[in-house]
């Protein structure tokens, strides 16, 4: 193991630990305030169609932002597991009639039949979790490289074209900066429940 995947190990442990940690009551005043500081946004508010998930292991919840998407006509999408290609996704609309499964890690994702399905290019705005991220836009993430894999398109994009990668988390989970790959795809920026680092990139 290298010095720098133990790093990456250690803060995982360390961010998902604090994240854990916090109260219901926390969780439900970190939500709304996390809708606050995305109902600020331009991206946001620019957007029609948005992917975002459900929380899981402590990480803060967008459902907040969810409802709020549907009162105003916004078109939510939620990631699945892709059925052939590995560690990438496939993003299915999600209305409140979606009835939901549990993938192989647990975590509930609308069925794959019958499901209307969005390229990953033709997001207009993903909100994706993280475990740890720095003011750079650097995002350390669970490890299995879903997000990048499904996003590699945008390496050879102009930034200030498609779609726009936004990751939420709670204030807590700010590290130094992070030492990112070659095949990280980084943030516009990120939000939390007291603010949005927009990435000086």
């Amino acid at each position: 193991m290298t010095q720098a995947t133990d790093f990456k190990k250690n803060l995982r442990r360390q961010m998902r630990k604090a994240r854990r940690s916090l109260k219901p009551v926390q969780q439900r005043q970190h939500a709304r305030g996390l809708l606050a500081t995305i109902r600020r946004l331009t991206q946001f508010r620019r957007s029609q169609n948005i992917a975002l998930y459900l929380p899981s292991d402590g990480e803060i919840s967008p459902e907040e932002v969810i409802h709020y998407c549907r009162k105003f006509g916004k078109q939510c999408y939620l990631p699945v597991l892709h059925p052939v290609r590995h560690n990438r996704l496939w993003f299915i609309a999600y209305n409140k009639e979606t009835v939901l499964v549990n993938n192989i890690y647990g975590i509930k994702e609308p069925p794959l039949i019958k499901a209307p399905r969005r390229p990953a290019w033709a997001l207009d705005l993903v909100l994706l979790p993280l475990v740890a991220f720095d003011e750079e836009g650097g995002r350390l993430g669970m490890g299995g490289g879903y997000y990048d894999r499904t996003f590699a398109f945008k390496q050879s994009w102009r930034k200030e074209r498609g779609t726009r990668l936004i990751g939420l988390a709670h204030d807590l989970q700010k590290a130094d900066r992070l030492k990112t790959e070659s095949w990280d795809i980084p943030l516009e920026g990120v939000a939390t429940e007291k603010s949005f680092y927009n990435a000086r990139r």
